[in-house]
């Protein structure tokens, strides 16, 4: 893998060495047939893309938005920019307008790249709230631009400002100039209190990060990658651009929804995935297991055992399986596992990536058992993603995440918090000098916040030590600002969010006794206890729509998907609270695990 030219110029060196080769792979915007475009077709626009925006004005190191689902457009930009030595800030395709407005505004942006009815809609509702937004640029070219919006272009008509190549000279020199300390992207993340950070990360982050990945992470130009997390996560960021490098063929994946389908259409080999993704897998293949006959559920719980001892107890400790033991799960291999691959599109399978979130062991030892490689791994997005990760082909331990990558120092503190440092390590927060000397210590190792330790030579993390949650589909939640949102109702007296590690948002809620007592009266609804009122559904339903108005400026991943009702109030008694009434989560979470698991019962 050629790993020492810089991002600016990336696909345009892949481009002189694998020239009419196929390189992406994707769908219109609401488009159902599966079309690719080669490395020269995308070096060429990626060219008109850079002189497009030299044709704008933009300058070095100038920050530009990208507000969008994954496609071929949003990897044009982000190489076009690179291009000319510009900063492309990504925002979650599903981020909220306040969002939207805060991220334009601290970062001063002048052009958003937008990509369906939805991004552009949320982006001109706060066009005026931002001074520095000139233009709104537009991939998806079914998005209605209303006919009272001067500020709106396509981005068929901004490639036209790139026609012909009329800067290249200028492009030319800006890469030539293009240094590692340059910064590449600002992300911004939630920080506990909801207001978002933008961490930033340099070229020199990406080079080193690429160089440490390559050594561990066996992708190839044979590959065929489907993007399935948001270009947002530095997860899927990295592993693409990686991916790039090899040379490999990358399926543009626009809709995560669809990623099941997308996968049985294209057939990939490789892809990274949150540990929800291979949970619902798991969840499938267990309800098929249910409904099958007597005859097949045995065979399949048969051939799940000896995948289980033969790659979990033999090959994962670096033993060699008995042959016996070899031969059998060689056969169901062949037999009844490659259907199970097959269904999911992943006949070819390689290996894949899964970080994120906590992974369930359950679930890991199942997608070993049944021949499918999960690579574990842990990073963040300050760590320019890996931090560490299982290695192909090399002995790993369920529930460890990995072996440290090349270049990454990492130490446990006397808390037992993880800290980091080496050159795939942010520089800092964007305009945010007090939180950047509050992640570093006094010897510059960065606060990962997680706790964990070392053992073996692999890391194994124990808790999360900062107040903010991961959902399982690895997007961060901060509960104290969904709760402030949600405590102005006149209902509610108490709630707790509950979401770490979980596929949704959920609450705990404590309402006003009284109040509900009488809105009950009101309408009609007969009760006899705090417990009959708290589950009758009329009330439930009413609470719901309040709720629902409350959070509508909150992403849609960050909203109270389902909530219960507690018909008593939290105690200092029970542990539940502090002699400040500020809540004890771990306490509720054993507390009241009945309550909550039910919430997320199938």
């Amino acid at each position: 893998m050629q790993t020492n030219f810089h991002m600016s110029v990336l696909v345009h060196e892949q481009a002189k060495k694998y020239g009419d080769r196929e390189m992406l792979i994707y769908q219109d915007f609401g488009g159902k047939e599966w079309k690719s475009l080669s490395w020269n077709q995308v070096s060429q626009t990626v060219k008109q893309v850079s002189n497009a925006l030299l044709n704008l004005g933009v300058k070095v190191q100038e920050n530009i938005g990208i507000f969008s689902q994954n496609s071929v457009q949003y990897i044009e930009c982000d190489f076009g920019a690179w291009g000319i030595r510009a900063v492309t800030i990504p925002f979650y395709a599903t981020s909220s307008e306040q969002q939207i407005q805060f991220m334009v505004n601290d970062a001063k942006i002048r052009y958003l790249f937008v990509g369906e009815q939805d991004q552009y809609d949320k982006a001109r509702r706060i066009f005026s709230l931002c001074p520095t937004l000139e233009r709104i640029i537009v991939f998806d070219p079914m998005v209605h631009i209303s006919t009272h919006d001067p500020n709106a272009v396509y981005f068929s008509d901004f490639l036209k400002l790139g026609e012909n190549l009329p800067r290249q000279t200028e492009v030319d020199k800006l890469q030539q100039e293009a240094s590692f300390d340059d910064i590449a992207n600002i992300l911004y993340t939630s920080g506990t209190t909801g207001d978002s950070k933008g961490v930033i990360l340099t070229h020199g982050q990406f080079n080193a990060a690429i160089v440490a990945n390559a050594k561990c992470v066996p992708v190839n130009e044979n590959d065929r990658i489907m993007n399935f997390l948001p270009y947002t996560h530095i997860f899927e960021r990295g592993w693409a651009i990686l991916c790039l490098y090899a040379g490999a063929r990358m399926i543009v994946n626009t809709h995560p929804q669809d990623v099941q389908q997308s996968m049985r259409d294209t057939h990939p080999t490789c892809m990274s995935a949150v540990p929800r993704f291979w949970e619902k897998v798991y969840m499938g293949v267990q309800e098929q297991i249910d409904k099958a006959n007597v005859a097949k559920r045995k065979l399949f719980l048969h051939a799940l055992s000896v995948g289980r001892r033969h790659n979990i107890e033999y090959l994962s400790k670096g033993k060699k399986p008995p042959v016996a033991l070899h031969l059998e799960y060689e056969m169901l291999n062949r037999t009844v596992f490659s259907l199970v691959r097959k269904e999911l599109g992943l006949e070819n399978a390689h290996f894949f990536p899964t970080a994120g979130a906590a992974v369930s062991a359950y679930v890991e030892e199942f997608v070993h058992s049944i021949g499918i490689n999960m690579v574990v791994g842990y990073g963040l997005t300050e760590s320019l993603a890996t931090v560490s990760c299982n290695h192909l082909g090399e002995p790993y331990t369920v529930g460890s995440v990995g072996i440290p990558i090349e270049g990454i120092d990492i130490k446990v503190s006397e808390e037992g918090e993880i800290l980091l440092k080496g050159p795939t390590i942010t520089i800092g927060y964007y305009n945010r000098e007090d939180l950047t000397k509050q992640a570093f210590t006094e010897d510059g190792y960065f606060r990962t916040g997680d706790a964990g330790y070392l053992k073996d030579g692999e890391l194994f993390l124990t808790e999360r030590i900062k107040d903010l949650f991961k959902t399982s589909n690895g997007k961060y939640i901060a509960p104290q600002m969904i709760e402030s949102k949600l405590l102005v109702d006149k209902y509610i007296d108490q709630i707790a969010v509950i979401a770490d590690e979980r596929k949704f948002v959920s609450a705990l809620i404590i309402p006003v006794y009284p109040l509900l007592e009488e809105y009950a009266r009101d309408h009609h609804i007969a009760f006899s206890t705090r417990e009959e009122l708290c589950a009758n559904p009329e009330i439930i339903q009413m609470m719901k729509e309040r709720i629902d108005t409350l959070q509508q400026q909150l992403a849609h991943y960050e909203q109270v998907k389902r909530f219960t009702l507690l018909p008593h109030h939290l105690s200092m008694e029970k542990g539940e609270l502090t002699n400040t009434l500020k809540i004890r989560r771990r306490v509720l979470n054993e507390n009241y695990k009945a309550e909550i698991d039910a919430m997320y019962a199938e």
